[in-house]
């Protein structure tokens, strides 16, 4: 009999752990329950979530992007809204903050999100330079990688029809001596 309680005093205490740890991922953060997919191109927030923007507007609305590619896109279909604040995925932490405030590399060795030269941001001077020391890059303020993202857009926006075409054909069976 004390065999038996005791086992289902383990046996419990076990489940009380158990029921306790999370399950699988933490639930994502609010802006991206709030903009879980972009606008623009419909990529998930979460999975990109170390690129991702937050730009709130003065009158109170905001947008989720993927990227600076896809927020700078968005600020130029809504030239008429002023932004009065930009926020960015930290690219090692994930953690939103302040665009303006973060400490911004651009290029190196890591593609970009929606852009074949990469736009990155820290929350700090030594993540950005412990990555520019691995991957390459220069480091910029932001006003300087919002430019980068406008000078970037044709040649960004011709990639990426290229690439969804090439994943429309793929999908569709479509033969290699068909694709131009």
């Amino acid at each position: 009999m004390k065999f038996l309680m005791r086992s289902k005093t383990i046996l419990l205490s076990f489940l009380l752990v158990y029921w306790s740890l999370p399950c699988g991922a933490a639930d994502p953060p609010v802006d991206v329950q709030k903009h879980p997919a972009c606008p623009l191109c419909g990529m998930d927030r979460a999975k990109f979530a170390h690129s991702r923007m937050l730009v709130t507007y003065d009158d109170g609305s905001s947008i989720g992007a993927c990227s600076i590619h896809c927020a700078a896109m968005e600020m130029v279909l809504n030239i008429d809204k002023s932004p009065t604040e930009i926020q960015v995925g930290a690219y090692d932490t994930r953690k939103l903050i302040d665009a303006e405030k973060a400490c911004w590399v651009i290029g190196g060795d890591k593609m970009g999100v929606m852009t074949a030269r990469a736009k990155w941001a820290f929350e700090s001077k030594a993540d950005a330079d412990a990555f520019m020391k691995e991957h390459g890059g220069k480091p910029a303020p932001f006003e300087d990688a919002m430019k980068a993202a406008f000078e970037d857009m044709y040649q960004d926006v011709q990639m990426i029809r290229k690439k969804r075409q090439m994943m429309r054909m793929k999908s569709q069976g479509e033969p290699e001596a068909h694709k131009k």
